[in-house]
């Protein structure tokens, strides 16, 4: 009795539902399929929308009709513990569901390509064909990012970036083998999915949504963008990219003497950090249509990483830091550069920090076939729409802006360049794009020229390198670009 109480306390969820009754069989039945393909649940008939119980007419031959509609309706088998409980002087029927081995589970009359059901929060999500294909990996104990692709070869890794990320360790065939970066297929080497999206050297060609989109808002909702950053890095170097955008949206009207003095933010650096994490080693690489999405608004910000979660977990468990690996090639080398640590521990520290801070606590919801994670700011970072890149520029306050244009000045020899790196922060920008954001009225041949030497200094990369003289063409930070800026500025931090 006390366990169906409790049920009837909590709100409809991810594995929750109630219904008044067996009249309309084809949701209820939905409903199953998606808790068998996700966490598991329990559906209870007998109470209405408001939540009176109502209970069943005629409980047994409610009970045999229910057996016999998932019988029937569903595949493959599904054999749900169904019981019957009294509650208030009614009889409640309740079918309980849990993880199928043999998920992805179907409508039979809708068939196995659109019948397929998941749980998202409180509703039935129609999964598509990737969606179907990760249910069935997950069954077969595969992961996405452990699947061998063919038709490459490791000459299609970027090895400079690995060596990078791996000073003290010989890059070498066994080292890539030991990572999984390289996997047998067919009695040869070839890199996995999970090593193309680390260190590809065309990812974005083979995987087009593997990036990040890095956004900074006017208020709290998205009518309005202020500054965005789309983000090429390979994953393990998105880390400190990210975070060196949101950094910089948070030098905006802050004391900066006080953050170098005090390491004091405005924006809670290390939960932030963590969640970015998170998002880039647990993302749904095989969903195709939606990147990692970082929205800074004036009260807080919003990590969302494409895919739900796997069968089996929920959001409580995760808080309580139950974890499942989706990307273990990933993981692994996150692990190895020690940006993880302990599996599992990084959700319970970010609610621990959280409270001790006295911040908001986040909020991690499923939306969309996206997760997304909500940190909240201790106090709001309110833009106007008065403010512009050029007037307050968003690395730092004026000061501490021209001391960071002095310094790049003084690295590149020329104030001229230092003034297009920094207007690059935030976005790709053609020529005559360029020379409104420095109040020149045309594109000079000093700039033609120090575009010129950045793009030979690597510095800079044009978005259309095929096609030089095109109309369209941008020009963008590279790696090698963003690390130049990030090391002055962390150095006036430190200073």
């Amino acid at each position: 009795m006390s366990r169906i109480a409790d049920l009837m306390a909590q709100p409809e969820g991810k594995t929750l539902e109630f219904k008044r009754d067996l009249t309309s069989p084809k949701p209820l039945l939905k409903t199953l399929v998606a808790f068998a393909n996700s966490a598991g649940g329990r559906l209870v008939v007998g109470v209405t929308d408001d939540r009176r119980v109502v209970g069943v007419a005629d409980p047994l031959t409610e009970e045999e009709r229910l057996c016999n509609l998932i019988a029937d309706s569903i595949a493959p088998r599904l054999v749900p513990n169904i019981e019957l409980v009294t509650v208030q002087g009614q009889t409640l029927l309740v079918a309980e569901v849990f993880p199928s081995n043999s998920r992805p589970h179907f409508l039979r009359q809708e068939g196995a390509e659109t019948g397929v059901y998941v749980r998202l929060g409180s509703t039935n999500r129609q999964a598509d064909r990737p969606l179907i294909d990760e249910l069935r990996r997950g069954v077969e104990g595969v992961s996405f990012d452990t699947l061998p692709m063919p038709d490459l070869s490791r000459d299609d890794l970027d090895m400079a970036a690995i060596a990078a990320d791996f000073p003290d360790k010989s890059i070498n065939e066994t080292a890539l083998q030991s990572l999984k970066i390289l996997v047998r297929d067919q009695g040869r080497w070839a890199p996995s999915q999970g090593g193309i999206l680390l260190y590809g050297k065309h990812r974005r060609f083979h995987f087009d949504d593997a990036w990040i989109q890095c956004g900074r808002f006017i208020g709290t909702d998205k009518s309005e963008i202020f500054d965005h950053l789309d983000i090429h890095d390979p994953l393990p170097k998105a880390v400190d990219s990210i975070m060196l955008f949101l950094k910089k949206h948070a030098l905006r009207g802050a004391d900066f003497s006080e953050i170098r003095r005090k390491d004091v933010w405005s924006i809670p650096i290390n939960i932030l950090r963590e969640v970015v994490i998170n998002a880039l080693v647990h993302a749904d690489y095989s969903h195709r249509g939606s990147p990692i999405r970082i929205a800074f608004f004036d009260d807080r910000i919003e990590v969302e990483s494409p895919g739900f979660l796997l069968p089996g977990l929920t959001i409580e468990e995760m808080k309580r830091g139950v974890s499942q690996i989706r990307n273990p090639v990933i993981a692994r080398v996150f692990r190895e550069l020690k940006l993880i640590e302990q599996w599992g521990s990084g959700v319970p520290g970010i609610f621990r920090e959280a409270k001790a801070n006295h911040l908001p606590e986040p909020l991690i919801e499923e939306i969309a076939l996206c997760l997304r994670v909500t940190v909240g700011l201790a106090a709001p970072l309110a833009l106007t729409r008065n403010q512009s890149r050029t007037s307050d520029p968003p690395t730092a306050k004026a000061t501490d802006m021209q001391r960071l244009e002095s310094r790049l000045e003084s690295r590149l020899e020329s104030a001229l360049a230092a003034k297009v790196l920094l207007n690059l922060q935030a976005d790709a920008i053609g020529k005559s794009g360029l020379a409104d954001c420095l109040g020149h009225k045309t594109v000079s041949g000093e700039l033609h020229k120090q575009i010129r030497r950045l793009l030979e200094s690597g510095f800079i990369e044009m978005t259309l390198p095929h096609k030089p003289n095109s109309r369209l063409q941008k020009y963008r930070l590279t790696q090698h670009g963003q690390t130049l800026i990030r090391s002055l500025v962390e150095g006036q931090l430190n200073e």
